[in-house]
């Protein structure tokens, strides 16, 4: 059964590298804002993750898989959430972030919905997680055990890549770069919500 998890991380690691919307959503909140913004978006993200989770082990993600007009739906309103990211990068490419009353929260709802409205992960959950469940343990308890795995390789990696990023804030603030940073990440963002809309 050790080997069998050893196994499971492993896949479940090369995953978790992999870039994609929650890196480039990581990404804007750290260098716009700073690290402690940065991490709650980080927080969100496995908020999200947990929430998918607990809808694959309850099997309700198996029906959102299964039905082709509820996955489209979501589909959407993911694709929809990136864009409108994107094109706020887009916008005002260097511009201050303003200052938004209760913002502490902003941060963990944005990588919360980011993270929600991405379908991609009901599917991975659903067709991957029980092919890499050990034999030995009830299935429920095994894909329990996998999504606390990828919860907490996910928050290492993102944590991880946020405190890079906020040790070169300084080089990052710089008004050409952030101008640079910011039309490259919402460009990045609307690309990711067009893939998203586009994959079947």
């Amino acid at each position: 059964m050790l080997t069998h998890f050893l196994t499971a991380t492993g896949v479940l690691a090369l995953l978790t590298l992999v870039p994609g919307p929650d890196m480039a959503v990581v990404t804007k909140r750290a260098v716009s804002r700073g690290r402690a913004d940065g991490l709650r978006t980080v927080a969100g993200i496995a908020a999200g993750l947990l929430l998918w989770g607990a809808l694959t082990v309850a099997g309700l993600a198996a029906l959102l898989a299964a039905s082709a007009e509820v996955y489209l739906a979501v589909k959407l309103a993911g694709a929809a959430y990136l864009c409108f990211l994107g094109v706020q990068s887009l916008r005002r490419p260097g511009a201050e972030p303003p200052a938004v009353r209760g913002s502490t929260g902003s941060a963990w709802r944005t990588g919360l919905v980011s993270n929600a409205l991405n379908p991609k992960i009901a599917v991975f959950y659903t067709g991957l997680l029980p092919a890499l469940a050990p034999s030995g343990l009830r299935p429920a308890t095994g894909m329990a055990l996998l999504v606390l795995i990828h919860l907490a390789l996910t928050v290492v990696w993102l944590g991880t890549y946020v405190y890079v990023l906020s040790r070169a804030r300084q080089f990052f603030a710089r008004p050409r770069v952030r101008r640079a940073l910011d039309r490259a990440t919402g460009v990045v963002l609307i690309g990711f919500g067009v893939r998203v809309a586009t994959t079947p």
